[in-house]
């Protein structure tokens, strides 16, 4: 094979990609949109707080346990009774209260709070966190943004002084911001 030909195949060969690639796009530019599966419209309705309290890693895969019906649709406590109904109307279920052994739902909505004055600064908290609601930084006191808590007490178990715990919303929440050294 001479050098000519060599350039001439790889021209047509390139031509060919180009050709076909740009009948590709155009083609996926007429077909509809795919709609959206059943595992994403369950959810969009889940409040994506990726607490585990539904004990899957998040939810998404909480959600697609659902779809294959794996999963009741009552076992959201951050989502509560709204999320409970809106998933019911959806998959045409009958609604139910939010399974109690999972967590308390919002109706009955609890935060964490942090005794500033026990808090070492360890930082192992934060991480612990799935909706960045504690505040602080290594060797400082933490505190809790409450507005942004589900109280869903993942922050619990990695505290190794026991300076946190769940509290009734509206109890004094620990929301002061203080930043002494610890």
């Amino acid at each position: 094979m001479t050098e000519a030909t060599l350039l001439i195949a790889l021209a047509a060969t390139g031509t060919l990609a180009l050709l076909l690639g740009a009948a590709l796009g155009a083609a996926a530019a007429w077909l509809p949109a795919r709609p959206d599966s059943l595992v994403e419209r369950i959810d969009a309705l889940l409040p994506q707080t990726q607490c585990g309290q539904c004990r899957y890693p998040g939810c998404r895969p909480f959600a697609a346990a659902i779809a294959r019906g794996e999963a009741d649709i009552n076992g959201c406590p951050p989502g509560g009774d709204g999320t409970v109904r809106a998933l019911a109307q959806l998959l045409g279920r009958d609604a139910m209260p939010v399974d109690p052994a999972l967590g308390m739902p919002p109706g009955a909505a609890q935060v964490a709070w942090i005794d500033e004055q026990r808090c070492v600064g360890c930082a192992l908290c934060l991480p612990a966190c799935p909706v960045d609601a504690i505040v602080g930084a290594p060797r400082y006191a933490h505190t809790v943004l409450t507005r942004d808590c589900t109280g869903c007490a993942l922050c619990l178990p990695p505290c190794p002084v026991d300076c946190i715990e769940l509290r009734p919303v509206g109890a004094r929440a620990g929301t002061s911001g203080a930043r002494r050294a610890a």
